[in-house]
């Protein structure tokens, strides 16, 4: 394949423009750091777009099925993981239906891969020559123009009389409607301006989207090293009143309950890498990190181990997923408590979104802050969630769900999403 660098005048036009060009496809992913600046760091600003081949990730051979899929071509795939892989991974069995089915997993080799790094642009595509690509891209509008949508008439899954009575597991909160028309492009513009976060995502399969404003990362690898970010604790921020934005800063990193709840994802993300890795390589680098982003402050901890040589990329998926940060300890145990309390399968939520290059190098988010979308049966949910402990009030926890949802609720103009 070959790879063209350009030099762009405003990459922020750019980015709209190339989401522009890319729908014309049927399957297309937008990667999006939303030039993110503080220390953590974030995804490469990548689109994929069109489907040279693909794969439909089923269940009971998922991961064995990638690895043959990748090994046959060292090329770029991106795509994402469904939640319910976990039921291949640790052996257990969703009994509810996704309310938007993304599938188990689906990856896909793009025709075209575009990069932005600062002002320069890398167009890598056979067939087509990349100053031509760059020219239609170029020449689209920097403008996403808002079609007529419906108004939402938006249901939850769970009441909040019966959220506050399950506090025995990992609790997500659902809300969906159904007849729904929606600008997913639009929406997309809207939500990352209101959030703009470090692993967003725009995701498009066969009439299925997600808009993703995701702040954190699932796993991270980098030739041999391999990174891991779980976030477990919320605050809010006050950007009227900085006094009090400090304050909720400062509170949430002395909060006994998030650090308890953070340490404990650390040490099941340690023990996942342990699996994975070269003995005494595991550690971490950074605990109990509280980064600020433009809805609330965040806990985040970093934890850093050297692959084992012997170890597939697929390998270092399977010992890891679902992530700790959507479930907690004991892993398996806790998803056997999802799948009874919660009242619909999490789908693409909890899941991954991401890309492999052809030296097997992967980075893939959490899939959080997240609308969800199916434009042929015109449905709409997002799903938000809190960690349940014996340390939770449960009526702060459903106000965390509440506060995590703002800007998505802002977006979809919606005035009460209870």
């Amino acid at each position: 394949m070959t790879t063209t660098t350009f030099i762009a005048d405003n990459t922020i036009d750019l980015k709209n423009k190339m989401l522009n060009w890319a729908n014309q496809f049927n399957i297309f992913c937008l990667l999006d750091n939303n030039n993110y600046t503080h220390d953590l760091p974030a995804f490469d600003c990548i689109l994929a777009a069109g489907n040279k081949r693909s794969i439909q990730l089923s269940r009971g051979h998922s991961f064995a099925a990638l690895k043959d899929f990748h090994n046959q071509k060292a090329s770029w795939l991106f795509g994402h993981l469904g939640y319910d892989l976990k039921d291949e991974v640790e052996n257990v069995n969703s009994r509810h239906e996704a309310f938007i089915d993304f599938g188990m997993g689906f990856f896909f080799e793009p025709e075209v891969v575009v990069r932005l790094k600062r002002n320069e642009v890398f167009i890598t595509c056979e067939g087509r020559p990349p100053e031509e690509i760059y020219e239609s891209i170029c020449t689209q509008s920097a403008e996403i123009n808002n079609r007529p949508s419906t108004s939402l008439a938006l249901q939850s899954r769970i009441t909040k009389d019966a959220y506050l009575q399950a506090v025995d597991g990992l609790k997500h909160h659902q809300f969906f409607a159904e007849n729904a028309i929606l600008d997913p492009l639009y929406t997309y513009s809207q939500l990352v301006q209101n959030s703009p976060n470090p692993f967003a995502a725009f995701y498009k399969l066969n009439g299925k989207y997600c808009l993703c404003a995701s702040p954190e990362r699932y796993l991270k690898k980098a030739g041999n090293s391999i990174l891991s970010q779980p976030i477990k604790g919320t605050s809010k921020r006050y950007a009227e009143d900085e006094i009090e934005d400090v304050a909720s800063k400062n509170n949430l990193r002395n909060s006994s309950k998030d650090r308890t709840e953070n340490v404990m994802v650390v040490d099941l993300v340690r023990n996942d890498l342990s699996r994975i890795s070269k003995e005494g390589s595991v550690h971490v680098e950074e605990l109990y990190g509280v980064y600020s982003f433009p809805q609330v402050h965040q806990m985040i901890s970093s934890i850093k181990a050297e692959l084992a040589d012997d170890i597939h990329w697929t390998e270092a998926i399977n010992a890891t997923f679902p992530m700790g940060s959507m479930t907690g300890a004991p892993k398996k145990r806790v998803m056997e408590l999802i799948d009874e309390f919660e009242a619909s399968s999490r789908g693409l939520f909890s899941g991954a979104i991401g890309y492999i290059t052809p030296d097997a190098d992967f980075d893939f988010n959490v899939v959080i802050r997240s609308i969800f979308y199916d434009e042929i049966m015109r449905k709409l949910s997002f799903s938000v969630g809190s960690a349940i402990t014996f340390a939770s009030n449960s009526s702060d926890e459903y106000e965390e769900t509440l506060l995590k949802a703002e800007a998505i609720v802002r977006v979809l103009g919606i005035k009460n999403a209870e």
